[in-house]
């Protein structure tokens, strides 16, 4: 008689990579999700960094923080392309 000795099935499991978020994908995360957010950060950034969302704030660098709060933008495009611009310009 002939046996055949298996071994266990070997499992993979998929994990997939933590990302650390900053503070500023944070705060465009918010804007994107939710319209009243994205319109305090356009119209009052000082008051949409100190009140944060969801009872959450972001964690800026200074030089991140100062660029949030003095960049005007007609929308989130804007926004986005001038705190960029102004991160490369700083760096």
């Amino acid at each position: 008689m002939l046996t055949l000795n298996a071994s266990p099935a070997v499992s993979f499991e998929y994990h997939a990579p933590v990302v650390k978020r900053s503070g500023l994908h944070r705060l465009f995360a918010a804007a994107v999700v939710n319209s009243q957010f994205r319109e305090e950060l356009l119209c009052k950034p000082e008051s949409a960094l100190a009140n944060g969302y969801l009872g959450q704030t972001f964690s800026l660098t200074e030089q991140e923080n100062a660029i949030v709060r003095t960049v005007r933008a007609k929308n989130l495009t804007d926004f986005a392309q001038k705190v960029n611009q102004a991160l490369k310009t700083a760096a």
